[in-house]
């Protein structure tokens, strides 16, 4: 059985955070005031703390330089087949402390901070968040990318560096309003532009065909694509792998080669249309927003990429030794597509290879089939890009003849298969023809692709049965899962110090790298001390992000108080409501019974809502406005409060996860495809209250589910009621604290003033609820009640706590990325360690 490490051994350790050696101290500390002084030109007595935080950063950026060079020239050498990762979203957050964990730099650099008279915590505030992802999709590519780098794979994310991340969130009187995110407004340490590799994209035009030759795409428009380049250091193995990010400028004659009027000023300012492209992140979550600008970003980037991605394999060390042949793509290159916003990328390969490679098409097909895989993120049906062919054919009139063969081809052989099969030819299509003529983008990618996977088991489950069947009957070989992991270095040593720092006392530090480790704690959950020091830990996070909000938002929170947090997008599937009414439940039971026993909670709920999602904008203010109330009633007192958390984003996560009792993932089963939200939790000591969906069903596998909170309706029970018809007013007719709660709503007791404020939301759950909302209600509370029970056992409660901690291993983007790379890419993860940059100096 393990036992906890003596003060003798945790001396023996090197911190996870790395070593502070007084050598290594001095030097950081004279970086430091170089870049004050060179690149900040400032002296002590006029630096602000935002400078600070830039000579801290680009402190710490002299120290991956050596390894990023080091790591691209060792790629070069060993000439590994390569991992090209396509994303319109990348959520990375703040840069500075996740690269000094990394590096093993942390202690060092807190050590030099101090010295200098400084508060680390206060110049790490000073960083904006890289806001460029709106929610689990962009903030899984950013796990991955950590993950790909300790693994040692030679991986490049390739993404739009957009002036503008996701919007800022502010509530005013209850109401969300937006801000543009202007994140850039300082500069960003972390970038370097590569103006040398500016590749030209082409829009517009038209194709000539001439009989007996090539079609040729002509008259097109040029948009160019400047690479900006971050690096991406591995946990303590010295690799530092890239992310390029393009954004788009308008070449030098833009407007001014045609025979001009000589408006010049005006050619000019109209270069702001063609560098609009990378403007703007397109702040929808699990929705599709068919704009001919949306379009111009998946092609930018894709045109891009792949121009990039071609030169480098032509100049590889094996190709530039002998003749090229593109019979090695494949070999050399995998492509994997982050949901269809890159499928582009299959036709755009296509006309490379064809047009402009001058391969066969049969040739160039297979090539191109055994180079993608594509990963689809939603079953929602509002979510599926569905192009329009007009507009395609406007803006990418070559790539739709592509598109149309590829088609052609694959229905031949459909029709080969199945011939009096017309239904299923028209299903299989790429080309949708109801109402107005639509390129199926979920068909190109799984057409064009040799693997095609889901984000959890239960979701590549409901791909292969239902949404993909006639594809998945066909090829059975080409659908896969790969479970949704986070990486243990940010969400877990980063965000939560103090737990990551008695995990290791308690078993060492190899689960940074290998978070199966973690089944270790098993052997500690009836361990009175550990079970204190989990709990303290706990305690101590609660304290501070209570510290927190009352500094940021002026509120006054019970820290004894269970900490019940629902926090992600705000959608109707994810179901906000239900939470909203089991608060309003417990609010009516207080007022029933003021003197009854009640476990006090603080209910806290954070979450962007798209900017045009009127449903989601009336259900924030539907929980601003019952928070009002709650928090304002004298009888209530300090039992309940709830709080919105206004401006969710990563650098808060990091804040409000570590603190939480209590995770909300209580999606209508079938509809999240994994979640990383419930991960994050799980890892961090809450216990979870969720349906069977997503991953939620993974953790209860892996934690049993005893040790989880699980209500609700099946996957089967939803398809069940899908055929019997959801009857709502049944489920309010027969549930008396169910009909008190909607009543309340709907007759203005949380909205006085205007008593039909809510009847948008009265009128959907009534009428037309796709999520079943008051299905669930009954036995949402019931297991809430379970959850007060067991949190009145702290003992009880907290061994939950370390046996959910001790399952959460499988979690690890580690293990996902292991998955994809041997099922998926056919490349090998690699402890290798490329020897530091000290030891490559030149002699």
């Amino acid at each position: 059985m393990a036992t906890p490490l003596t003060d003798q051994e945790k001396r023996k350790q090197i911190s996870i955070r790395g070593i502070v050696g007084v050598e290594n101290v001095a030097e950081l500390k004279q970086g430091f005031n170089r870049h004050l002084h060179f690149t900040l030109v400032k002296d002590r007595n006029v630096a602000t703390p935002r400078d600070y935080y830039f000579a801290l950063a680009h402190t710490v950026r002299d120290h991956l330089v050596g390894r990023w060079i080091r790591t691209q020239q060792f790629y070069y050498e060993a000439d590994p087949k390569r991992v090209y990762y396509l994303s319109l979203e990348f959520y990375m957050g703040r840069a500075l402390q996740n690269t000094m964990i990394n590096l093993g730099l942390q202690n060092a650099c807190d050590e030099a901070i101090y010295q200098l008279g400084l508060d680390m915590e206060d110049l790490e505030e000073m960083e904006e968040d890289a806001g460029l992802g709106n929610g689990g999709l962009g903030r899984l590519a950013a796990c991955f990318l950590d993950s790909m780098a300790t693994l040692g794979l030679a991986a490049y994310g390739y993404g739009i560096r957009y002036e503008y991340g996701i919007f800022n969130q502010k509530i005013k009187d209850g109401w969300q309003f937006e801000e543009a995110d202007d994140w850039l407004r300082y500069g960003n340490p972390w970038e370097k532009a590569r103006p040398e590799f500016m590749l030209p994209v082409h829009f517009y035009g038209r194709v000539e065909e001439e009989d007996g030759k090539e079609p040729k795409w002509v008259n097109s428009q040029v948009v160019l694509a400047m690479p900006y380049d971050t690096p991406i250091p591995g946990y303590m193995n010295n690799t530092v792998n890239t992310m390029r990010l393009w954004s788009a400028r308008a070449p030098n004659d833009f407007n001014l080669r045609d025979f001009n009027v000589g408006d010049y000023i005006q050619a000019v300012l109209d270069r702001n249309l063609a560098e609009n492209i990378s403007r703007v992140l397109y702040p929808n979550d699990n929705f599709f927003e068919g704009k001919e600008l949306r379009l111009k970003q998946e092609y930018f980037v894709v045109a891009a990429t792949l121009q990039d991605v071609i030169r480098c394999f032509k100049t590889s060390k094996r190709n530039c030794s002998g003749p090229l042949s593109f019979d090695s793509f494949p070999d050399k290159v995998a492509i994997q597509l982050n949901d269809t916003h890159p499928a582009m990328a299959i036709p755009e390969l296509m006309r490379i290879f064809v047009d402009i490679e001058k391969l066969d098409w049969d040739t160039a097909w297979n090539i191109t089939k055994q180079t993608f895989a594509y990963t689809n993120h939603t079953v929602l049906p509002e979510a599926l890009e569905r192009w329009p062919v007009e507009l395609m054919e406007r803006l990418l009139p070559r790539h739709l003849q592509i598109i149309y063969r590829i088609n052609q081809i694959h229905l031949d052989h459909i029709a080969s298969l199945f011939p009096d099969d017309m239904d299923r030819i028209r299903r299989m299509s790429l080309i949708e023809e109801e109402g107005g003529k639509r390129v199926n983008m979920a068909h190109l990618c799984i057409v064009g692709s040799h693997k095609v996977n889901g984000v959890a088991e239960i979701h590549s489950d409901i791909i292969k049965r239902d949404v993909f069947r006639d594809f998945s009957e066909l090829e059975p070989e080409k659908f896969q899962n790969k479970t949704n992991g986070i990486t243990p270095r940010r969400w877990l040593l980063l965000c939560n110090p103090g737990l990551a720092d008695l995990i290791a006392e308690a078993i060492g530090e190899d689960y940074v790298k290998d978070l199966n480790h973690l089944q270790k704690l098993n052997d500690l959950v009836d361990y009175d001390t550990f079970i204190r020091d989990v709990a303290k830990v706990k305690q101590d996070n609660k304290l501070k992000f209570a510290q927190y909000l009352e500094k940021v938002y002026n509120v006054d929170i019970n820290p004894a108080s269970m900490f019940d947090v629902h926090v992600k997008r705000i959608h109707e599937y994810k179901r906000q409501l239900l939470n909203c009414l089991h608060v309003i439940t417990m609010y009516n039971r207080i007022k029933r019974g003021p003197i009854k026993p009640f476990v006090p909670r603080t209910v806290i709920i954070g979450g962007k809502a798209a900017p045009g999602y009127h449903m989601a904008k009336m259900i924030i203010k539907l929980i601003t406005s019952v928070a009002d109330v709650v928090n304002n009633d004298p009888v209530i007192g300090r039992k309940l409060k709830v709080i919105y958390l206004e401006n969710y984003r990563v650098s808060l996560a990091e804040k409000v996860i570590p603190a939480t009792d209590l995770s909300e993932q209580i999606s209508t089963a079938g509809t999240e495809a994994s979640g990383t939200g419930n991960m994050k939790f799980m890892l961090n000591g809450a216990l979870t209250i969720g349906t069977m969906d997503g991953a939620n069903v993974e953790m209860a596998e892996e934690a049993g589910e005893e040790n989880l909170f699980i209500f609700g309706m099946r996957v089967e029970d939803v398809a069940e009621m899908d055929k019997e018809g959801y009857d709502a007013l049944q489920y309010y007719e027969s549930l008396p604290e169910l009909k008190q709660a909607v009543d309340q709503i709907k007759s203005g007791y949380f909205s006085p003033k205007q008593p039909e404020m809510f009847s948008d939301i009265i009128n959907m759950l009534f009428h037309h609820d796709r999520f079943k909302v008051f299905a669930d209600y009954e036995s949402y509370v019931k297991c809430q009640e379970r959850v007060s029970a067991l949190y009145k056992d702290q003992r009880e409660w907290t061994r939950v706590v370390i046996k959910n901690i001790a399952a959460s291993g499988k979690f690890s983007s580690d293990r996902s990325i292991k998955e994809y790379a041997t099922e998926i890419w056919g490349v090998e993860p690699t402890d290798l360690k490329i020897p530091p940059p000290i030891q490559m100096k030149m002699k």
